[in-house]
């Protein structure tokens, strides 16, 4: 079985920022991100993996018996967007998304080119939701 390549370690998350963000715009979003990210779960941010920056963990388990660990939320400041892991992707929660802003989808990640693109407080909101449902689910 696949080993996960996305585990907590302990990066300095700030070192990583300042290392691996391409523009001083991605910087301040960054730093954003974690004060409210912060902020909503209570937890600090810890690196997940080489990019990601997580807060909390739960453990998965899938039917197939694949398993693992991962953040209760995070994101990553990816060169293209940044990649917010703060979304389930159920279509009950889909509701979420509309008036955020200007992002686009992947499976479960919402990526944006810049806070500025974003609906502040629908974002607060779809996070405030997905925290809730995933301390619900998993803890």
């Amino acid at each position: 079985m696949a080993t996960n390549k996305t585990n907590e370690t302990d990066q300095d998350v700030y070192a990583f920022i300042d290392a691996f963000t391409t523009s001083e715009q991605k910087r301040k979003d960054s730093l954003e991100l974690i004060a409210l990210l912060t902020k909503i779960t209570g937890y600090e941010p810890k690196m997940w993996g080489p990019s990601i920056i997580g807060f909390g963990a739960y453990h998965y388990k899938y039917a197939s018996g694949h398993e693992g660990d991962a953040p209760l939320m995070g994101f990553s400041p990816r060169k293209a967007a940044l990649s917010l892991y703060v979304y389930t992707g159920l279509p009950e929660h889909q509701h979420l998304l509309e008036g955020l802003g200007k992002f686009k989808m992947g499976k479960v990640c919402v990526y944006v080119n810049k806070l500025s693109d974003i609906h502040m407080e629908r974002l607060i909101h779809l996070m405030e939701c997905t925290f809730a449902y995933m301390k619900e689910k998993y803890e």
